[in-house]
């Protein structure tokens, strides 16, 4: 009966450390996604204004 209190204790433990690891896996992520997205509207922004001048593309 002890022993499954531990367990218990540790399953929390266990679980808490997951939790803040998840919480802090997916603040990166979302700072990376933020900083692709930035620096995907710069370029993608210039190619779609000189996308509509070019004739070359409509045979």
């Amino acid at each position: 009966m002890a022993s499954d209190k531990k367990d218990i204790g540790r399953k929390g433990e266990r679980d808490a450390r997951l939790a803040a690891a998840l919480r802090e896996n997916l603040r990166r992520r979302k700072a990376q996604a933020r900083a692709r997205g930035q620096d995907a509207e710069g370029p993608a922004a210039r190619s779609s204004d000189d996308a509509e001048g070019d004739d070359r593309n409509s045979s």
